[in-house]
């Protein structure tokens, strides 16, 4: 059992670093570089694509590293189960919950991408808008690694 709970322990902290990557490259790369197209049309496009392959991955990420981290608490014996593998589960979780916040206005525009008329500054605030979750989500994410490394290393696994 020591070993399932270690693998666990190492699925959930390297989602969770993956996690904060992707968020990072979002915010720092791809989004910034949205706003650098020639017009509206092909950035509302690819805004809306980025922003639909980033959310697959990123509930994706964020579900096997809070299943995983609470997997290994469930595991663990209770002389070892720490309370960081609880705290660092729900932050996981919370990162992925990020999404939430940015699904109402997300679909408040898809009306206006479907009728082919195109606002740029539109545009350019829903990538603003995306590119601030992402930091936000960087930052959560980027705690809750940190969170598990320590653990980890302070586990000894």
């Amino acid at each position: 059992m020591p070993s399932a709970v270690a693998l666990c322990k190492f699925v959930g902290t390297t989602s969770l670093g993956l996690l904060t990557g992707v968020s990072y490259t979002l915010s720092t790369q791809s989004l910034p570089s949205l706003l650098t197209l020639p017009s509206a049309k092909p950035a509302a496009y690819t805004l809306s694509q980025t922003t639909r392959l980033a959310t697959l991955h990123v509930r994706t990420l964020s579900a096997v590293s809070a299943a995983s981290l609470f997997l290994a608490f469930y595991l663990s014996p209770p002389r070892i189960r720490h309370p960081y593998l609880v705290w660092t589960g729900l932050v996981a979780a919370a990162s992925g919950a990020l999404n939430l916040a940015m699904d109402k206005s997300a679909k408040q525009h898809v009306a206006i991408d479907e009728v082919g008329d195109v606002n740029g500054e539109q545009v350019e605030k829903r990538a603003r808008d995306q590119q601030y979750l992402e930091f936000v989500r960087t930052g959560v994410a980027g705690l809750g690694f940190t969170m598990g490394v320590i653990g980890v290393w302070g586990d000894g696994a």
